[in-house]
């Protein structure tokens, strides 16, 4: 490995929430950004315009997470920008139905968006950071159900904890490259995913959470942002809650709608 790492960073999902935050993050950092859309091209259109108001360069591609040429869009937008130094996989799904009710096609789709689009995506980059020979960054956007379970998750659990796991096993195959794996864990973050708005993170009372509150999207790219960054160089295989300390109360059995958990 010789050389910087290339300050072009591919963000999947960044047409709203937690991807267009950290798109924008690594824009005032200096990345170009590559960007992809789902359906939402109007928050693509926009999250692209903020990117270039930054001052830096941006491109989008159309993306289908759970299709098998997921990893080609990851391709597309580095042969456009020019290369590729940074991946955050950010872009899923999920449903809330019991695991006895669930259909296997939704199971199937949650897999494909939540463990093998990331998967194809990461396997892509990788192969270019190899041949580019700088180095890179990977980052995961998992879920605290990569650690924790959740009643009527089943497919999403899964597929954020075998995600969980793959980031484990490629910054073992991948650091011999220079290339660091890492996975950041939201919790309750208020995007329109979670039925909020972004403000709602700092005026909605959360009880059953140490801080007493949902998270803000920029909380999340910050962590992303500090992966992404020369502060974290020698940080890999690692998995980072950004849950305002909800997985510390698995084990009080809480109610998120009482706060006696506090007293003794």
């Amino acid at each position: 490995m010789s050389g910087t790492l290339p300050r072009i960073a591919v963000v999947t999902g960044a047409d709203s929430g937690i991807g267009r935050a950290t798109a924008l993050l690594l824009a005032a950092e200096g990345f170009d950004i590559g960007l992809t859309v789902h359906e939402d091209e109007e928050g693509a259109r926009r999250t692209a315009a903020d990117v270039e108001e930054r001052g830096q360069r941006c491109a989008v591609e159309r993306f289908e997470a759970s299709s098998a040429s997921a990893g080609e869009t990851v391709d597309r937008l580095a042969d456009t920008l020019g290369g590729i130094g940074v991946l955050v996989n950010v872009a899923g799904t999920g449903h809330s139905t019991p695991a006895l009710e669930l259909e296997l096609a939704d199971w199937n789709e949650v897999l494909a968006t939540d463990l093998t689009g990331p998967f194809l995506c990461a396997r892509h980059a990788a192969r270019r950071m190899v041949e580019q020979g700088q180095g890179g960054r990977i980052i995961n956007v998992t879920s605290v159900h990569e650690h924790v379970p959740r009643l009527g998750s089943a497919a999403y659990c899964a597929a954020k904890a075998g995600l969980g796991m793959l980031t484990k096993v490629l910054a073992l195959e991948l650091g011999e490259h220079g290339i660091t794996v890492n996975a950041v864990a939201p919790g309750e973050i208020a995007t329109e995913m979670t039925g909020q708005d972004e403000e709602a993170a700092w005026h909605t009372s959360r009880p059953g959470n140490p801080l007493g509150r949902p998270g803000h999207v920029n909380e999340v790219a910050s962590v992303v942002g500090f992966l992404a960054s020369p502060r974290a160089t020698y940080v890999t295989g690692s998995s980072y809650a950004v849950d305002g300390g909800l997985m510390l109360m698995s084990a009080h059995g809480h109610d998120d709608a009482d706060p006696s958990w506090r007293e003794l």
